[in-house]
């Protein structure tokens, strides 16, 4: 956990946890750094993907799952449910999102 905090503090800006789903990941990666490190270097800063999904679909929640997501989001990375492919698999599915909400902010 200290090299995860390190790793972080070496990153440009202010960290913030991008997880689907926030509510549970964060929770459990929070528990970890404040047991192990004594602090969050994301304070209570979490964005999670769904409801992001959410605003730029410009859906309803409950409707704003993965299989209503567009296919050119997801990359070809294995939904293994081991922790690092997840991350990989999320952070690209978040990139993608958020690539194609600032294009349309730009347009």
């Amino acid at each position: 956990m200290n090299r995860y905090v390190d790793w972080l503090r070496s990153l440009p800006g202010k960290p913030v946890f991008v997880a689907y789903p926030a509510g549970f990941d964060f929770s459990f990666i929070y528990w970890y750094l404040m047991r192990f490190v004594g602090e969050s270097p994301f304070g209570h800063s979490a964005l999670d993907i769904e409801t992001f999904a959410m605003a730029v679909l410009k859906l309803d929640f409950c409707e704003s799952r993965k299989r209503n997501m567009p296919n050119h989001w997801f990359d070809e990375f294995p939904h293994t449910h081991v922790a690092l492919d997840d991350a990989v698999e999320q952070g690209a599915l978040f990139c993608n999102m958020l690539k194609e909400s600032r294009a349309a902010a730009d347009r």
